[in-house]
């Protein structure tokens, strides 16, 4: 039957199977095109490859209550118990008495860092021809910020979700891998970039403030190594999983065959999106300009909040106070919570910085940093769920249209 449709007999059964319209014998125009077994085996195909769930958190009661509840002691213990605890008893009246001008850039400045990372994303992510606009740029990206706001794992579960979203979008799997694989280069490398400069900076006395040992030379040297490894992972040759490949089929062990493939894959595809990010810094990509963006302006809303309480302490200081701290994202808590705040507050303090004011301008930037992206994101996510069955339904039609006319 699909042999003697012509393009246009099926551009009108199309149509009509859209509109749910009966076609001249009777049938559905879905169900004249389903008709045909080879078809139908090929349209099955695409709808099983496009059937792929998005990522989600399976929240029980009991997990919804024990996150709330973790949530809520958190919160009370920064807020009420660390002051008592620092003898600061009057933090929480300092919280009131912060300047509304400070605070409200602290807000803008927030908001333009979410501009840089969305500003990556699209420079990382989108190509010509892809369904990714700048609406569905800001659903995927506040979406996965969402999701890395609060789930545990060092923001896997914003990898996670951005990851299937670009997927769905139509881009392969390996071209995800070495996109996401470039843009956590690119992001990561300007982190790590700071650890070096301002923690060796602040030991030889080029920047000013005190310099600990441990919060400026150890991190320096972790900032190193991250940087070293980055670039032995790109100078890998571009044919190593091939040769690994090859070295292995002249083994006759199979085993060490399928250990070898699988090892291969990983810095293969790490080596590839690596070369993609230094490629792309080297060609000068605006948009690679997003990533320091980022960070930047996200410090820019602890320097805001330093502000609004007091003086903020100086620019060495408070760039390997800030870095320090975050490191504390990769610990198992949602969002970070608590290891993030403890982390900087404990950070700041043997920088020599005042207890009160680095409790209340940290709690501050965690306010603002925590939940200012976690309400629009959960709304994002909503709104990418529909984005992404639009994407789906209109690729199951154009899909079967191609079928029929290659039949």
């Amino acid at each position: 039957m699909a042999d003697e449709l012509e393009p246009q007999r099926l551009a009108e059964l199309a149509a009509a199977g859209n509109s749910g319209a009966m076609v001249p014998d009777g049938h559905n125009a879905e169900d004249q095109l389903l008709l045909d077994p080879d078809l139908q085996a090929v349209i099955d195909g695409v709808a099983q490859d496009l059937d792929e769930e998005m990522p989600r958190v399976r929240i029980t009661k009991r997990n919804a209550l024990i996150f709330t509840v973790f949530v809520a002691s958190a919160i009370g213990f920064l807020y009420f118990v660390l002051p008592q605890i620092a003898g600061l008893g009057e933090t929480w009246e300092r919280l009131d008495s912060g300047d509304p001008w400070w605070l409200l850039g602290a807000v803008i400045l927030e908001i333009c860092s979410f501009g840089g990372y969305i500003v990556l994303f699209r420079t990382t992510f989108v190509r010509e021809g892809t369904h990714i606009d700048w609406r569905e740029s800001y659903q995927i990206t506040m979406a996965g910020l969402a999701a890395t706001r609060l789930f545990a794992a060092a923001g896997a579960g914003g990898v996670a979700l951005t990851a299937w979203a670009v997927r769905r979008s139509g881009m392969s799997r390996r071209t995800v891998a070495l996109r996401m694989t470039a843009f956590m280069s690119l992001l990561y490398s300007f982190y790590m970039a700071c650890l070096v400069i301002f923690g060796f900076g602040l030991d030889a006395g080029i920047f000013s403030g005190e310099a600990p040992f441990g919060f400026t030379v150890v991190p320096a040297m972790f900032g190193l190594v991250a940087i070293t490894v980055f670039l032995m992972i790109a100078a890998l040759p571009s044919d190593f999983e091939r040769r690994l490949d090859r070295w292995a089929h002249d083994d006759r062990d199979p085993r060490l065959q399928r250990w070898a493939r699988r090892f291969a894959r990983v810095p293969a595809a790490l080596s590839d999106g690596v070369r993609t990010a230094l490629r792309m810094a080297g060609n000068r990509e605006w948009g690679t300009l997003g990533a320091p963006a980022w960070w930047i302006f996200d410090m820019g809303v602890l320097w805001a909040c330093f502000h609004a309480y007091g003086s903020p302490p100086p620019l060495g200081v408070l760039v390997m106070g800030y870095f320090v701290g975050m490191l504390a994202n990769a610990l198992p808590l949602p969002g970070g919570i608590g290891g993030v705040e403890g982390g900087m507050i404990g950070s700041f303090l043997a920088f020599g910085v005042d207890g009160g004011l680095a409790v209340v301008a940290v709690l501050t930037y965690r306010a603002f940093a925590f939940w200012l992206p976690t309400i629009p994101g959960v709304i994002a996510y909503l709104q990418l769920r529909k984005t992404v069955a639009g994407w789906k339904q209109e690729q199951l039609e154009t899909e079967s249209i191609s079928a029929a006319v290659k039949q």
